[in-house]
């Protein structure tokens, strides 16, 4: 044996193992046998025990690797529940929210977490029935041999063939009556968006943009042939010593005759260091030349509205002609009013310029990359075909330049809704005012970079529209602008964009789809659940082309994000006391930041009336708020709603396995896991 086994040994396909530690190896094989030689040892009885020998070897090493695999796999499983278990142990929930109603919050959590446990019953029902033998390999039962009797033999057989009577005369018909009509307003919504991506297509084929009439000539002189109105400018801020610095600088450094621009910084903070870090700030750039004055009002009513209301009861705002506005997270280019204000000139109709958005912290994480896509869609193509085609939309509150006339005429700031530009918006053009939108002008500004700061964002944004429904449809209607802007305004504008969108998203995906499931004999049809929407995603992504491969996470994100805007849209429309509530977004002053940082290695280009500010306290300044932000403590919170529905839709997504729906299966199972991500806050940034 050992001569021979000597003999054989230097036979066959080398294997070369390299081996530094237990954990890192690596396996090269110079040489494999063919199935030449497979046959031509099949004669040899030596030649089949070195084959079986060196192909034990390489199955051996590649089943090791594969060991390997599966180990750093599940690794990577178990640190992602142990992430899990430390946010659940860490997190907060939602409950004492003050954005949103406790007791109709509480209620809808409620039917929530009904809706679960009758699905969680139902379940356990069908897996008993599976197996006894009763497969649901299509929608439909046999329905027939079940009232014969087939398999009733015992009270499991009696109780579910009773259930299935049940649902097939009274639950069935109206869960089909309801699917049939989401679907159609799903439809009509389906069509909006792609006629208006083919009035964005038009727009760009025939390269149509609103053209300023030549006024700008000489900046410096501020009369003569050039057209320099007198312009006044608000930055409304609350509380917002991250970004204030950046909004404040932008303004003051903007290119327009300082005789003929005033500056208000309207200051709503109740924080006392705020409000004495936003009044140095203004006492500074005063002292270097720039005409900006500080406000702060006493009565701190109306959020927004009541702020810019107060504003402009000052008795020199009759001096002026124009007004822009700025939050306080957002930078104006300097030639920001050089390329809006023309646009008023010769052209008495026009109340409003709008400039689109542009966001420094688009990358900065899944999150805020998800909201571009949604924010791009909505510059690069609602805004832009509605100005276009209607001289009408949405003002989006800032960036934006407003003919004070116009203001005046329509009623000016109220603050009976906490969406107040939306408001002026409808009310001027019921009186006749135009709307012009600038795609080409930018402003800089931030998304939100937490869950939590974007999802009270959106309830704003998805309540106060409903809100304004109801309080101003009397005046569309019996306004006298033309019927077919009176339809555009109620249908298309108020009831297809912020009411059945929300309504149809949330109740098609997050109610019916799983509700079909445990009542086969509602169908939805598999291009509802996949092939329309994933047309409508990518009709969205156009405008952001770069970001086309996050189409997947946007649309289930889109779909988690429906509960939200569902619920807001309910309190805005029945005046629930959570729509009334206004939050500012939080900010992270990440650009506020880089411009401080540029402010420091740069000196700045000139100086007027004062001396140079103190560069070394400003970068110790810089350096102190650093560390403190580092110290500051973070947290995630746990949202009740979105983690009841994830499991509501990974129990759907059980029972859609045992009847082999395999389109309905994959959306349920990683829409369930989207909820599931997003109730456990494993999106964007945590919150300090």
């Amino acid at each position: 044996m050992a001569p021979w086994w000597g003999k054989e040994s230097h036979r066959g396909t080398p294997v070369v193992v390299k081996m530094e530690n237990p954990n890192n190896w690596s396996m090269v094989e110079i040489e494999s046998p063919s199935d030449e030689d497979f046959l031509n040892d099949a004669v040899s009885k030596r030649g089949r025990n070195k084959n079986a020998k060196q192909l034990t070897w390489v199955i051996l090493l590649r089943a090791h690797k594969a060991a390997g695999c599966l180990a750093s796999i599940a690794a990577a499983f178990m640190s992602l529940a142990a992430v899990v278990r430390r946010r659940i142990a860490a997190g907060r929930t939602d409950a004492a929210d003050p954005v949103e109603n406790p007791k109709i919050k509480s209620r809808f959590y409620t039917a929530i977490k009904i809706a679960l446990g009758f699905s969680l019953l139902l379940l356990g029902f069908e897996l008993a029935a599976y197996f006894r033998g009763w497969h649901f390999e299509a929608p439909d039962l046999q329905l027939d041999r079940i009232y014969a009797g087939f398999a009733v033999r015992d009270l499991f057989g009696v109780v579910y063939s009773t259930w299935v009577r049940i649902r097939v005369g009274y639950i069935a018909p109206p869960l089909q009556f309801l699917t049939s009509a989401c679907i159609v307003l799903f439809i009509v919504q389906s069509v909006d968006r792609l006629i208006l991506c083919l009035g964005c297509f038009w727009i760009k084929l025939k390269k149509i943009k609103p053209i300023a009439k030549q006024g700008l000539i000489d900046a410096e002189s501020g009369d003569g042939e050039g057209y320099f109105p007198m312009v006044l400018v608000q930055i409304p801020m609350c509380n917002e010593k991250e970004v204030y610095q950046q909004s404040i600088g932008a303004v003051c450094e903007m290119d327009w005759p300082k005789g003929r621009m005033l500056i208000q910084v309207l200051d709503d903070s109740d924080d006392p260091t705020a409000q004495m870090l936003i009044k140095e700030e203004v006492q500074k750039w005063r002292d270097n030349g720039a005409n900006i004055v500080y406000r702060h009002r006493v009565i701190r009513e109306g959020y927004k509205a009541g702020n810019l209301k107060s504003a402009m009861s000052c008795s020199y705002v009759k001096d002026y002609e124009f007004v822009a506005i700025f939050d306080a997270d957002f930078q104006p280019n300097a030639d920001f009013l050089k390329r809006t204000v023309p646009h008023f000139k010769d052209n008495d109709e026009v109340g409003l310029v709008q400039a689109r958005w542009s966001f420094v912290n688009k990358e900065e994480n899944l999150l805020t990359r998800l909201q571009l896509i949604n924010l791009a869609f909505h510059f690069e193509v609602e805004q832009q075909v509605n100005g276009h085609f209607l001289n009408f939309f949405g003002f989006n509150g800032t960036a934006g330049v407003w003919r004070i006339k116009a203001l005046e005429e329509s009623g000016g700031w109220m603050e009976r809704t906490t969406v107040e530009d939306m408001d002026i918006a409808v009310r001027a053009h019921l009186h006749g005012w135009k709307f012009v939108f600038l795609n080409d002008v930018e402003c800089q500004c931030e998304l939100p970079e937490s869950y939590e700061a974007y999802r009270k964002q959106q309830h704003r944004w998805h309540s106060g529209p409903m809100q304004l429904f109801r309080l101003c449809l009397p005046a569309i209607i019996k306004s006298k602008i033309s019927a077919w802007k009176k339809f555009n305004m109620i249908f298309l504008f108020f009831l297809l964009r912020k009411l059945i969108l929300p309504f149809y998203s949330f109740t098609l995906f997050c109610i019916i789809l799983p509700l079909t499931m445990f009542v086969p004999e509602a169908t939805l049809p598999s291009w509802v659940v996949c092939y329309i929407p994933a047309t409508m995603s990518f009709l969205n992504i156009m405008p952001a082309p770069k970001s086309f491969p996050f189409i997947v996470p946007y649309l289930l994100f889109e779909n988690t994000m429906s509960v939200t805007k569902f619920n807001a849209m309910i309190s805005g429309l029945f005046q629930l006391g959570s729509a009334y509530e206004w939050v500012v977004t939080k900010k992270s002053g990440r650009s506020s930041e880089g411009d401080l940082q540029s402010l420091v290695e740069k000196p700045p280009t000139h100086q007027r009336g004062s001396s140079e500010p103190n560069l070394e306290e400003l970068r110790e300044e810089i350096n102190r708020q650093m560390q403190k932000d580092s110290q500051k403590k973070k947290h995630n919170r746990i949202y009740t709603k979105e983690l009841a529905l994830a499991f509501l839709l990974l129990t759907a997504a059980a029972r859609s396995l045992l009847s082999a729906q395999g389109i309905h299966f994959y959306f349920l199972l990683f829409q369930g896991i989207s909820f599931l991500l997003v109730g456990l806050d494993l999106i964007g940034e945590q919150v300090q």
